[in-house]
């Protein structure tokens, strides 16, 4: 009970000290994702004169559906990198479980990821082509959840050792990002690049994602499946590696 309580009150200042004082507050919240998805679509449609891929209504909604697990996973990975440092009054006065420090990262980006998922969720009204298999979501968001949190730990305890952390993880993820099949359809990769979608977990959650956000039809569990395994392994791996470099973190914090 102490930890959720101790959770939850991280949760609710770190979602504070990003929106609230602000003069729209929240609202932030949706505004970065929608300004990203406009400077996408200026670019790749209206500039590069991209069409939406063969059954999609929208080249708009298509982006959108594959950019919020994307954002919610990435956000939540850089995000999690100076983490630590944030706590680290915390983390080195007090008998301080430092491992929930990324897991609240992750829920405080997931309010965001809600907000955002309403406004396809509303547009998806508005075509009357609601998806009785969004109920399935939760599901998904909790494989984001296991790969983000196991990921975050294994950064935000390198961070805490190795300051450049962050800045190396920037790279990463830019090319994780270029990796992941989010303006184009998977079968416009290259046959030679093919194996970087199997071996991308982000790649079954867009694909996922975009089945139940645009399409009436069940998406493929195997894909979940995938996923899942792909989370656990990060959630248990990241776990092990902060577990053992904790031991070290009241000396260099």
């Amino acid at each position: 009970m102490e930890r959720r309580s101790l959770l939850f009150q991280l949760v609710r200042r770190d979602f504070e000290q990003r929106f609230v004082g602000s003069a729209v507050g929240w609202i932030w919240g949706l505004i970065h994702p929608l300004v990203l998805l406009l400077s996408w679509v200026f670019v790749f449609q209206i500039c590069l004169g991209q069409t939406p891929p063969a059954g999609e209504r929208s080249y708009a909604l298509y982006i959108f559906a594959g950019m919020l697990p994307w954002l919610l996973f990435s956000e939540t990975v850089q995000r999690s990198a100076p983490s630590l440092l944030d706590q680290a009054n915390l983390i080195t006065k007090t008998v301080f479980p430092a491992e929930i420090v990324p897991v609240s990262v992750f829920l405080s980006t997931l309010i965001s990821h809600l907000l955002a998922l309403a406004l396809i969720v509303a547009a998806e009204l508005w075509f009357k082509q609601l998806s009785p298999f969004l109920l399935l979501l939760p599901l998904y968001m909790l494989a984001i959840g296991l790969f983000a949190v196991g990921i975050g730990w294994i950064v935000a305890s390198l961070h805490v050792f190795l300051r450049d952390t962050a800045q190396m993880l920037s790279v990463v993820l830019t090319m994780w990002f270029w990796a992941t099949p989010i303006f184009l359809p998977a079968e416009k990769f290259p046959a030679q690049a093919r194996f970087l979608l199997t071996a991308n977990p982000l790649y079954y959650l867009v694909r996922s994602y975009r089945a139940m956000l645009l399409h009436s039809a069940a998406p493929d569990f195997r894909d979940l499946a995938i996923a899942v395994a792909f989370g656990a392994t990060a959630f248990v791996v990241g776990g092990l590696f902060f577990r053992y470099m904790k031991r070290g973190f009241a000396d260099v914090l």
